[in-house]
């Protein structure tokens, strides 16, 4: 079993910045692709950002130039720094990452989140 723990969140104003990160730990297999996700109350889950085992990275149009992902395979840790934060980046983040096994089909493994909220 692999369990994702999220953290950073926090209360930041307007136009500041803020790096969470997501760490996977439980069995060693191999982490493919590592996404973050957000969501308000009473919205669909929206997908942020993303990036392979290769480190090829895939941004959401509404955070292209704002946000970076960026990983540490070997730490098993995806970070997310968010820059120009606008009150509409509010939201719970959250990681999802594929968990890569030989002979055995992939699966995705989600953690609980950590809550940003951008407001003055």
């Amino acid at each position: 079993q692999v369990q994702l723990v999220e953290s950073g969140g926090d209360l930041v104003q307007p136009g500041g910045s803020l790096r969470i990160s997501c760490v996977a730990s439980g069995r060693a297999w191999s982490l493919g692709t590592m996404g973050w996700y957000r969501q308000t109350p009473g919205s669909p889950r929206e997908w942020v950002a993303a990036i392979t085992s290769g480190g090829a990275t895939n941004y959401a149009d509404s955070v292209k130039g704002r946000f970076t992902v960026s990983r540490d395979s070997a730490k098993a840790t995806v970070w997310l720094q968010m820059n120009n934060l606008k009150p509409e980046d509010t939201g719970l983040y959250t990681c999802k990452v594929a968990v890569v096994r030989v002979g055995r089909p992939t699966y995705d493994v989600w953690g609980q989140g950590t809550q940003v909220t951008v407001s003055s």
